[in-house]
């Protein structure tokens, strides 16, 4: 298969749930600015969750610039990734209806820290694919910052049960990391 097929799959996929996050948030009861007052976590919630969702388009996009071949092992690597960037809908909307609850804020984190699971699952699935000395496999190197988001995710869903609003300020951070594209991947393109 060429990874153009893949490509577009997952822009499709991604377009998709963008949709759907938008058609989630409900319409202010209202014609005033006092009415938006209500929506408006939400709405900054789908502002953070839109800025994630298109951090990993991103930089899936560099990633498979940075590669020439893809196998099954990748294709399924890819759904995985897909799968639990596919959540991020229902998440933003189960947090909407607990006002923030700390059992959603904390899935939320989990959904985010398992498609960064199924990124870094896709980003060793394609250099398995295209060899130890493939561009992307000397692009993302030990990929540290990569690491680090994990870790910060994991802190974040034990914070969620502490204070939500911790959580939230964390999945802020790891988004403001990685908001500039890898400039890893983009330097050897």
């Amino acid at each position: 298969m060429h990874k153009g097929r893949l490509e577009a799959f997952t822009d499709g996929v991604i377009a998709v749930i963008i949709t759907i996050m938008v058609l989630e948030m409900k319409v202010p009861q209202g014609s005033g600015f006092a009415a938006l007052v209500p929506g408006l976590p939400v709405f900054l919630t789908y502002v953070l969750s839109y800025t994630n969702v298109a951090i990993f388009w991103n930089n899936h996009h560099h990633m498979l610039q940075a590669s020439e071949r893809v196998d099954g092992r990748v294709l399924w690597a890819n759904l995985f990734f897909l799968f639990w960037l596919s959540l991020v809908p229902f998440v933003i909307r189960w947090m909407d209806e607990t006002d923030f609850a700390a059992l959603p804020t904390a899935a939320y984190g989990f959904i985010l820290m398992m498609a960064a699971i199924g990124y870094l699952m896709l980003e060793r699935m394609l250099i398995l694919a295209n060899g130890p000395d493939s561009r992307l496999a000397r692009a993302v190197g030990s990929d540290l910052k990569a690491k680090l988001s994990l870790a910060i995710y994991a802190a974040a869903i034990l914070l969620a049960f502490v204070q939500p609003w911790i959580a939230i300020a964390l999945y802020v951070a790891v988004a403001l990391m990685w908001f500039v594209p890898d400039q890893r991947i983009e330097s050897l393109i």
